[in-house]
């Protein structure tokens, strides 16, 4: 009989070291760095006692190694301090032939546990060499797929958060939240660590988008998710307030974090326009949301912007993109200037 396939989460992984359960090989890969930390720091603070991480405790970096140095680290036996050693390697997609390793891999010494850090890719297991590392890896060890967070996601993510400290927020503060610091999950969890410990001096359970406005430098008024509801409503008179705003405030409000939020927007009304059924739940459906507000500026946007003129937004947003770092364009045209021409070229 086939072994069964164990898919392991952050939190199976995060509950197993707590528990004190280790496997001797954790391989964390992915394109997303936030877990692969998060994961890696909860083994630091919790493999070796901190009176014996002197001699148990051993940190390795992938540009400054080869794997025979991870093998000869991996081989060495705990002092009389501690139960196990813990070899980290920080940076392993700088280590050439990792799956120098595989027989290490098959007979792991049970008193080490290897944690391999193999972040903003995964692991290509072309040759059948590296396919017989991976395949030790997931018989003897623990693989973990760090995936970045979809878009449409992040509000969940950050609800949940959230709901672990007891407090809740309104939809649009979360909104706000989301766009302004995007899917950079270090980021996004160091405000919401200021916030919350904001929160807990002052006893607030809720946050308000007065909250946020006030505690993270993000207007309520002029955000990209506020300028997106303009776009859709076609409120010339709005977008071109956010945008002088925007200008105003360039360092809070780079053109880089407007552009994927306009063209993630029109990506997603593109594919509205292409569904037979438009409806309010049909969209709630087609893109998993959880509450009928969010369908609410792609309702609008079917109303107010054709196919054809989608279409071209998207194709203006890229030129924009370009223009912006400097691509296609020899004039001194400022991020702003940029911004302001996008945003005619959208509502006319």
């Amino acid at each position: 009989m086939a072994k069964e396939t164990v898919t392991h989460t952050y939190e199976t992984i995060c509950a197993g070291i707590r528990a004190g359960i280790f496997a001797p090989v954790y391989f964390l890969m992915g394109e997303e760095p936030y877990f692969i930390d998060k994961i890696t720091d909860l083994f630091i603070d919790s493999v070796v006692p901190e009176e014996s991480r002197t001699f148990d405790q051993q940190i390795l970096y992938g540009a400054d190694i080869k794997a025979v140095d991870i093998f000869n680290a991996v081989k060495q036996f705990p002092s009389m301090l501690s139960e196990r050693r813990l070899i980290v390697v920080r940076e392993a997609q700088s280590v050439r032939e990792l799956e120098l390793l595989t027989n290490y891999v098959n007979q792991p010494l049970v008193s080490t546990v290897l944690v391999i850090n193999y972040k903003h890719a995964r692991f290509e297991a072309r040759t059948e060499k590296q396919k017989a590392f991976m395949s030790a890896v997931k018989k003897n060890g623990i693989l973990f797929d760090s995936e970045k967070i979809r878009d449409y996601k992040m509000p969940d993510f950050v609800e949940n958060i959230l709901k672990k400290h007891a407090i809740t927020a309104d939809k649009n503060a979360v909104k706000m939240l989301v766009d302004h610091l995007g899917n950079d999950l270090s980021l996004l969890c160091r405000e919401l660590d200021k916030l919350l410990i904001l929160l807990s001096s002052k006893s607030i359970k809720h946050i308000t988008p007065e909250i946020v406005e006030t505690n993270v430098g993000i207007s309520k008024e002029y955000n990209n998710f506020e300028l997106v509801n303009a776009i859709a409503k076609k409120d010339i008179l709005k977008a071109n307030r956010i945008i002088l705003y925007f200008g105003h405030n360039p360092k809070i409000h780079s053109i880089q974090k407007t552009l994927p939020i306009l063209f993630n927007y029109f990506v997603n009304l593109l594919i509205c326009h292409y569904e037979k059924d438009k409806s309010e739940s049909a969209i709630m459906e087609l893109f998993k949301f959880r509450h009928s507000i969010q369908t609410t500026d792609y309702r609008e946007g079917l109303r107010h912007f054709s196919g054809k003129k989608v279409f071209d937004i998207i194709h203006e947003i890229r030129l924009a993109d370009a223009r912006s770092k400097g691509y296609g364009t020899t004039s001194n045209a400022t991020e702003n200037d940029i911004l302001k021409e996008l945003l005619y070229k959208i509502l006319h």
